[in-house]
């Protein structure tokens, strides 16, 4: 009888959900979530929230070469002092992406040219925003991906002052860790010594393809 009860009660128990299989890291590259656990990952080509209008990327995840990560935990820190979180937009690109936004955008000084790539295809390149303590995204001057004059890293016209402030913020906390704006985005950041590191095509889950090689670091500064 007692068999049977145990029998009983193991078959009325309730199933634990399966653990989530980690999704892989591309070798050479580091999980900025694992570095920042505090960041805001939005992610929009994970999403269809961008301007081709689907999803690009299998997973949302922000991968940086480990000293670009390690320059974006330094401006991290610096404004976490003051009352913020960074809110990541996109960070490496697959250079097959790059494609896929060439040919819904070829116009260069928006999309750049995958011939000579972007320094997303580097995993030297991050766009962000600010988000406050709690997560919720600040005014900014635009959305990501605005093609307007007002996306422009210095625009006044049409930019409110507590948007301009934000946006200073947040560039002094990167200039200060070595990134450089880019001038017609201010979401963009690039990695000093960017333009000298190899174009990657590296999936994002981390599954090796065929012809892609690990990540090397460059000149760095």
């Amino acid at each position: 009888m007692l068999p049977l009860l145990v029998a009983l009660l193991l078959a009325a128990a309730p199933i634990a959900p399966a653990a989530p299989t980690p999704v892989a890291t591309p070798p050479g590259l580091v999980d900025v979530a694992g570095r920042l656990p505090d960041a805001v990952l939005d992610i929009r080509y994970a999403t269809a929230d961008n301007f081709v209008g689907r999803p690009l990327y299998p997973v949302a995840r922000c991968l940086l070469l480990p000293e670009a990560a390690a320059r974006l935990e330094r401006a991290a820190v610096a404004l976490r002092g003051r009352g913020f979180r960074l809110l990541l937009f996109d960070c490496y690109r697959p250079l097959s992406v790059q494609r896929a936004l060439w040919k819904a955008m070829p116009k260069r000084g928006f999309v750049a040219d995958p011939a000579t790539g972007s320094h997303h295809n580097r995993a030297a390149a991050v766009d962000l925003a600010l988000a406050d303590l709690a997560g919720a995204p600040l005014e900014m001057p635009t959305g990501f991906d605005d093609f307007g004059p007002a996306a422009r890293a210095w625009a006044t016209d049409g930019v409110s002052a507590r948007a301009r402030r934000h946006r200073a913020l947040l560039r002094d906390a990167m200039t200060a860790a070595g990134f450089t704006v880019n001038p017609v985005e201010w979401w963009h950041f690039d990695a000093p010594g960017a333009a000298a590191l190899p174009l990657l095509d590296l999936p994002l889950d981390g599954e090796q393809g065929a012809g892609a090689g690990p990540a090397k670091a460059g000149p760095w500064p």
